[in-house]
């Protein structure tokens, strides 16, 4: 998978150059989607063979916030000065949608919580308009790459110019294929670990599920920065967050048993609020754009996200145990 994932960026890259769609737009939805197969497969697998609502919210939310965190791998690879001031600015309009992507399905999880989970028979009232959310957010975030293209197919050459788009294109997704099944049978690891320890679905779900499934997203980050295309590693990182909420809205479409919110633990909703505190932070570094680096380590809103990430942890491991 780490091989196919190299190449999915180089080719993802080499689409953005041929097209002059942009790195941003690129990552955001080709990679966005494609590393997000496992999440979609493990998934509704868990809340259709398992019944177990509390794994697959849990590897969403989970997923989201392992994410956000790889923006920190990312700060302390790339050395060409901070992500933050590199790369474009343009992400705050995916990361914005993320918010308000997450916060509709808090919502819906608050409510429901409390007693109050408004449903069309078993799917949560919510869930149609997340699905609406994400086409728009595709959509808008289209539109704003498509006024850069002049500008981007100037300053970016052809890193193929001897393959035609349609064969890039072939190239793509024949890699996408291979870390889409890879990614199907990862899930499955950390389900019988589960079973072997005797831990809690939402435990297993935050932190191993969501840790598994989010190698896809790792892999092909990595790979972005190496080949000097960052943006298509931050658009990976938002546009797959974007599609995990969507996700989730298809999870809750399939779930039989009522809306999905209705049948899971409390603790997800720590999850929910770490994932937005870091979407924000996020941001905040990609508006601000802060130059100094910690310990000439990461920048310092990369510390916040690994210290956000680190409470989250703690607190789905001490609520994780059974009694």
């Amino acid at each position: 998978m780490g091989y196919a994932g190299v190449k999915l960026t180089v080719y993802g890259d080499a689409i953005a150059d041929k097209t002059g769609l942009g790195g941003n737009w690129i990552g955001f939805l080709l990679i966005g989607i494609v590393t997000s197969v496992p999440e979609l497969t493990s998934g509704i697998s868990a809340v259709t063979l398992a019944d177990a609502p509390d794994l697959a919210v849990g590897a969403i939310f989970g997923a989201c916030i392992f994410n956000l965190a790889i923006i920190v791998i990312l700060d302390l690879l790339y050395r060409g000065g901070s992500i933050y001031t590199s790369a474009s600015q343009g992400h705050i309009l995916s990361a914005s949608f993320g918010i308000v992507m997450i916060g509709f399905n808090g919502l819906g999880m608050n409510m429901a919580l409390n007693g109050k989970a408004f449903a069309f028979g078993h799917i949560g009232i919510l869930s149609p308009v997340i699905l609406v959310l994400y086409l728009i957010a595709v959509y808008t975030v289209f539109s704003y790459e498509s006024r850069q293209i002049k500008l981007y197919t100037e300053q970016e050459p052809d890193a193929f110019p001897n393959l035609s788009l349609n064969a890039v294109i072939i190239r793509y997704i024949a890699a996408a294929s291979v870390v889409i099944v890879t990614g199907i049978f990862l899930p499955m690891v950390a389900k019988q670990i589960a079973v072997i320890m005797h831990w809690q679905e939402s435990f297993v779900g935050t932190l191993l599920v969501a840790f598994i499934t989010t190698v896809p997203e790792m892999t092909v980050a990595v790979t972005a920065v190496k080949i000097h295309a960052l943006d298509m590693a931050i658009g990976g990182i938002f546009g797959s967050n974007l599609m995990n909420n969507a996700i989730l809205a298809v999870e809750d479409i399939v779930y039989k048993h009522g809306p999905i919110f209705s049948k899971i633990s409390p603790v997800h909703a720590v999850s929910v609020v770490t994932s937005l505190i870091m979407t924000g932070f996020a941001i905040i570094g990609l508006f601000y754009r802060p130059e100094q680096r910690i310990l000439k380590m990461v920048g310092v809103i990369s510390w916040v996200l690994i210290l956000l990430l680190v409470i989250n942890s703690y607190f789905m491991y001490i609520n994780g145990q059974t009694v």
